[in-house]
């Protein structure tokens, strides 16, 4: 029998980790020609209606009469709109509509503050990130001005809007919160996606050192006791900019993750309707809930306008994973978004070429189960997109 030969840990996993990346690397050229930006599909003029809160008909009469965008018209006489397309008919709508209390702009008004929505888990494979970046491109394509954060220093958020963490050397939020003198303004961190409304703040792996630095600074400065309030301190430099931020957060209970929570005006959290992951989401809700209050007997009182819990990766004719609903509606009521988001191989599909449900294209995958993804996702979405704007009093 031969016996295993010690190797050195750091060695092995810096070289696979190295590998792993440049392959990734060379499918990200491979995919995304000839820069390795990602650009974006038209839309077909039914999704781009319900983007824009209007009717298929409505649209193709402006086109007829010459108004608003040109669209793309294939052989078959289908009309295809870019996202620019979509935001160029939305503000034609919007000044030209008979209907004076019929508004196509979504954006905030004068006194309506900044929606900042921390997406969290404390387990993984809850469908966190796909549900951020999912909520980021539907709000952007709805017509609000959005910003997503990716805080989780694995940066899945980032890889799925084209952005390679640790090869690109993009700034991350880290830069925005260090407590040091090479702090950087949070504009500098931000990046253009390929949504037209819809900007990024990438993750690195830097990110993971905010929760080394401020037990230190704690104990001795005190930005370190106020740590909590820097993102949104942060965010206060960009406010005017955004209607809503959408941030990834670790999938931990870290100072990240706590700073986050701090900022947030809502909070959104993914679940998995196994047991384990919601043996794991109790834990996670306890902790949490010490750690706030704790906050709040210091002063500092953690308020939210709405707190979701969003069903992900639900299979209806799992009868487990039904009971595992019917329990938390028995248990939470309210607070458990009404449509959950079912488990769908078109969204999975999609995440193998780095792209989401709204990047696909029709044909890529089976078209009806393209359909019942999207319609599911649009549902979803729009619920949240409710929540949103009960908060601006609407």
């Amino acid at each position: 029998m031969t016996h295993f030969e010690p190797f050195a840990l750091d060695d092995k996993i810096l070289g696979q980790g190295f590998e792993i990346s440049q392959t990734l690397d060379q499918l990200r050229l491979e995919v995304f020609p000839p820069d390795a930006r990602k650009t974006l599909k038209r839309f077909p003029v039914q999704e781009v209606a319900t983007y824009l809160g209007t009717s298929v008909n409505n649209l193709k009469r402006l086109h007829l009469e010459g108004k608003g965008p040109v669209p793309e018209i294939t052989g078959g006489g289908r009309r295809y709109y870019s996202a620019e397309q979509i935001e160029e008919a939305r503000q034609f709508l919007d000044k030209t509509g008979k209907s004076a209390s019929k508004k196509y702009v979504p954006q905030r008004r004068d006194n309506d503050k900044l929606q900042v929505i921390a997406v969290v888990n404390f387990k993984g494979g809850s469908g966190k990130t796909t549900t951020t970046a999912h909520l980021a491109q539907h709000l952007s394509l709805t017509g609000h001005r959005v910003l997503a954060v990716d805080l989780d220093p694995q940066g899945s958020l980032s890889a799925l809007h084209g952005f390679q963490p640790e090869l690109d050397k993009n700034l991350s939020l880290y830069d925005a919160i260090r407590y040091d003198e090479e702090r950087k303004d949070i504009q500098a961190t931000i990046q253009k996606t390929n949504f037209p409304m819809l900007d990024i703040i990438p993750a690195n792996i830097e990110l993971q050192e905010f929760e080394y630095d401020t037990p230190v600074a704690m104990q001795t400065s005190n930005e370190g006791k106020t740590f909590f309030s820097r993102i949104a301190r942060s965010l206060e430099h960009i406010d005017p900019n955004y209607d809503v931020v959408v941030i990834d957060c670790p999938p931990q209970l870290g100072y990240l993750t706590l700073t986050a929570l701090s900022a947030a005006s809502a909070i959104l959290i993914t679940v998995h309707p196994q047991m384990l992951d919601l043996m794991s989401m109790s834990q996670f809700l306890l902790m949490l809930g010490n750690i706030t209050r704790t906050l709040r007997d210091a002063g500092v009182a953690v308020e939210m306008d709405w707190l979701r819990y969003l069903i992900t990766r639900y299979n209806p004719s799992d009868v487990p994973q039904r009971r595992m609903v019917g329990l938390m509606e028995t248990i939470l009521a309210q607070d458990i978004l009404e449509n959950p988001m079912l488990n769908s191989t078109a969204i999975s599909d999609a995440g193998l070429t780095k792209r989401s449900l709204y990047e696909l294209e029709r044909g890529a995958v089976n078209r009806a189960t393209y359909d019942r993804a999207l319609d599911c996702m649009q549902t979803v979405n729009f619920e949240i997109q409710g929540l949103i704007h009960q908060a601006w009093g609407r």
